[in-house]
């Protein structure tokens, strides 16, 4: 917070802003004295003099009066600067700036330099009180009317009228008063708003621009956007994606091309069986095709186990959605296989049976 440092510079500023208001003053006295021809109670001198009392109460929350004081703090201001903007140090790009808003900075510091409320209500509470005084005025000049003579009720209509002119002195002096204080707050707010544009003006290499912040935030923003799209395509390799997919077709169509070829030696087998005269032979012949259809469908369940899981560790960071949908292949595949060798464990037994019934018909011949 800033320190109190009055210098004679700010008491220079006191009597320029009140100058008018005092010599005002000083003049009604004059009037009262009867140095200058000017009639004045001393009612309403009394009413302008509370009311220059209150306006010197406030001249030191005006405006021009409180830039003197702030330049008067200009060191600490400074040093206190200094630390904030040390505290709010940012490095970007190995340049370390800081992000303090120094205009805020400026504002709070040097909040408790004028009371703002007095400010508020300055210009509007002088032609007030010059008001109320004005009333003041003619309420206590107000002559008694009760008399009967008709020269002494000329009298007092006189002094009535006199009382009514100089209670106006009152109003006038308000509405000067309030002239005087927009004035001098207009001129001191252009004043700070002068000096605090120099300070900040002074400690601007010190801290970074909103367009530099800007700027800075959307190259992050690129550079995490690169980084993003380079390990989506070290992720998904398009090539990599194509020879696996490639090798495993190959794959499928070998383990398919076995399977029709035991196939088609399976019927061949059964249709020998049925035309041939020798059960042994046919036995024979059916029991060397099973066995070679169960190595093919052991063959094929063992390539789809190592099918499943080449791609497992090839897309285990991608595509969820993909290896479920394989996984219900594999399944299905391992259900077929199943079958199938349920389907081959029937025809063995289908020959067991028929081979019996052979023996058992040779033996009764």
């Amino acid at each position: 917070m800033p320190q109190n440092k009055k210098s004679p510079l700010c008491f220079a500023n006191f009597i320029v802003i009140t100058l008018i208001p005092i010599s005002f003053f000083i003049t009604m006295i004059f009037g009262y004295l009867g140095v200058i021809p000017l009639h004045v109670p001393v009612h309403s001198l009394g009413v302008i003099g509370f009311i220059l009392f209150i306006f010197l109460l406030f001249t030191k929350h005006n405006a021009n009066y409180s830039v003197c004081n702030m330049r008067a703090t200009l060191t600490d201001l400074e040093s206190a600067l200094e630390t904030e903007l040390q505290k709010n140090s940012l490095s970007i790009d190995n340049e370390a700036k800081s992000i303090l808003d120094i205009k805020k900075f400026l504002n709070q510091y040097y909040k408790d330099v004028r009371n703002d409320n007095f400010v508020s209500v300055a210009s509007s509470i002088f032609p007030m009180l010059g008001i109320l005084g004005t009333f003041v005025a003619i309420a206590i000049s107000m002559p008694n009317f009760s008399v009967t003579d008709t020269e002494a009720l000329d009298h007092e209509i006189s002094l009535l009228l006199s009382g009514v002119g100089s209670a106006f002195f009152a109003s006038i002096y308000g509405i000067l008063l309030s002239l005087i204080w927009t004035y001098f707050e207009k001129r001191g707010l252009s004043k700070i708003d002068f000096y605090f544009s120099s300070i900040i003006a002074d400690f601007s290499a010190l801290v970074w621009s909103q367009e530099e912040l800007t700027i800075h935030k959307y190259v992050q923003h690129d550079i995490q956007e690169n980084k993003f799209i380079d390990a989506l395509k070290e992720t998904f390799n398009i090539h990599f994606l194509k020879e696996i997919n490639e090798q495993h077709l190959a794959n499928f169509a070998l383990i398919s091309g076995n399977l029709q070829e035991s196939s088609k030696e399976l019927q061949k087998a059964l249709h020998e069986m049925d035309r041939s005269t020798s059960a042994l032979d046919a036995q024979n012949n059916i029991n060397q095709v099973i066995s070679e259809f169960t190595q093919a469908t052991h063959s094929f369940e063992k390539t789809t186990k190592v099918f499943s899981a080449q791609l497992n560790n090839s897309l285990n960071r991608t595509f969820e959605k993909i290896d479920t949908e394989v996984g219900e292949i594999v399944i299905k595949l391992a259900d077929f296989a199943t079958h199938v060798s349920q389907e081959s464990k029937e025809v063995q037994d289908s020959i067991s049976k028929y081979h019996n019934m052979v023996a058992n018909h040779v033996k009764i011949k």
